[in-house]
């Protein structure tokens, strides 16, 4: 299973970015799926988090800025991140569990400046 994860850039505080993970190659069957971020000199922290029936959990740092969504037929999850700050800068990851096995996207950067 391959990950690759897009929409990172830069932004400046208060705005929008939407990150997008697609999943290919051998896939059994998706279960949950997640979005992590590691901000410099810190550990990798959970962001947010769907199964594959929809249901969702949120970090306390970003409920009711972000939404987590997956496309189940296209194996495509998506980090919908709005009025952004600049405590959310990191590199954000993807990981999906397909198969009991958890695979991980190489992470896309999310500047957010003040």
């Amino acid at each position: 299973v391959q990950l690759q994860a897009s929409g990172g850039g830069s932004v400046q505080a208060g705005g929008s970015l939407r990150l997008s993970c697609a999943a290919s190659g051998n896939i059994f069957s998706i279960a949950d799926m997640a979005w992590y971020r590691q901000a410099p000199g810190k550990q990798r922290e959970l962001v947010a988090a769907i199964g594959r029936g929809g249901a969702t959990n949120y970090s306390d740092s970003v409920k009711g800025r972000f939404t987590i969504s997956r496309d189940n037929i296209k194996n495509t999850m998506y980090l919908q991140m709005n009025s952004l700050k600049p405590e959310d800068t990191g590199v954000y990851y993807c990981k999906v569990v397909s198969g009991y096995l958890d695979y991980w996207g190489k992470g896309t950067l999310v500047t957010v400046s003040s």
